[in-house]
């Protein structure tokens, strides 16, 4: 009867753990996309620079803010891409689905720091137990056992 109640307390745990983990990944997601839009200041002006409001008629600064336009579209992009796949992640954690996507996502959200680093690790330790693995329907691998040799 105990270890069904520890099973249990244990499950609670996880489920938890999970359920504080995937708001962690919504809140993460808005910070992201939130910094995702700092570039926005280069590209607007990468704009100004291209279509001549800054010094008109100068082929040079024209180059440059073409250099700014680029490369802050693909901060912006590229940032909002990493807010949805967090989301997403979230999202899956919640449903308790998409086991691997959650895992991959947990290891790319540490190089989002400090935020992502701690979220990603608390994420990967949570993951990794043997009970949450359960919950997402994965089968425990099964070892098999070392035959014992009566000769040893």
């Amino acid at each position: 009867m105990r270890k069904y109640e520890e099973r249990g307390l244990a499950m609670n745990q996880d489920s938890e753990h999970l359920k504080l983990l995937s708001i962690f990944h919504y809140v993460t997601a808005g910070l992201a996309a939130l910094f995702s839009c700092i570039p926005f200041l280069h590209f607007w002006l990468g704009i100004m620079m291209v279509t001549g409001q800054l010094e008109p008629s100068d082929p040079a600064l024209e180059i440059f803010g073409w250099f700014f336009v680029v490369f802050a579209g693909g901060f912006i992009l590229c940032g909002w891409a990493f807010s949805v796949a967090v989301f997403m992640a979230g999202r899956a954690l919640a449903r308790r689905t998409r086991y691997m996507f959650c895992l991959v996502m947990a290891g790319i959200e540490c190089m989002f720091m400090p935020f992502g680093t701690v979220l990603g690790v608390f994420t990967i330790l949570v993951l990794m137990r043997d009970s949450v693995k359960r919950q997402f329907g994965i089968a425990e691998e099964s070892v098999p056992e070392r035959p014992s040799s009566a000769s040893e």
